[in-house]
């Protein structure tokens, strides 16, 4: 078990790896290029979509990097709360709306992972369109073009070694452009 320093050190990292999600997410050329929607729950999506791919990568790698998995998880819902709460949800609203967030987040993760598994790349573009896009009108390109980062992405993080992940010491590729 780590002790209280451990505990720190594993909040830490996981907040490292969570700014590294977020700092990819907030790449205007999502936004501008792939018309993912400009707004809160667009930029949701995004970070869900890039804390998905550290997850993915970690599970394999053993107990630390399942603690360091469920620290990410965390990080990344309490900045959910406290995004919340700056942006004026109500005390009593924040809570139901956070536990929404997540539910919907385990959601996203088995539409990736069922289209990242799928042969056929028409499953994860179609995941794409439901997840990022919402009720939004994207093009075929820019579905394909997400689903295409996706997986070069995955696939990118598959290459390097669990340590190199857990440690953040990596960036993601450029956006499609």
């Amino acid at each position: 078990m780590f002790g209280l320093g451990g505990k720190r050190r594993r909040r830490e990292q996981a907040y490292g790896l969570y700014a590294r999600a977020v700092a990819q997410a907030r790449d205007p050329a999502f936004y501008d290029a792939m018309g993912v929607p400009d707004t809160v729950d667009g930029r949701f999506e995004m970070i869900a979509l890039h804390v998905y791919l550290i997850l993915r990568r970690l599970k394999p790698e053993g107990a630390d990097a399942a603690d360091l998995s469920q620290a990410l998880f965390d990080a990344m819902f309490e900045d959910m709360d406290r995004s919340l709460r700056e942006m004026g949800v109500g005390d009593l609203s924040v809570g139901k709306r956070v536990k929404a967030m997540a539910r919907g987040f385990y959601g996203r993760i088995k539409a990736y992972d069922e289209g990242l598994a799928a042969e056929d790349p028409a499953v994860l573009a179609e995941a794409m369109r439901r997840n990022l896009y919402g009720t939004g009108a994207p093009d075929g390109a820019q579905c394909a073009g997400m689903a295409a980062y996706l997986r070069r992405e995955a696939d990118a993080l598959t290459a390097l070694p669990g340590e190199t992940v857990m440690a953040a010491e990596y960036a993601f590729g450029p956006p499609p452009a």
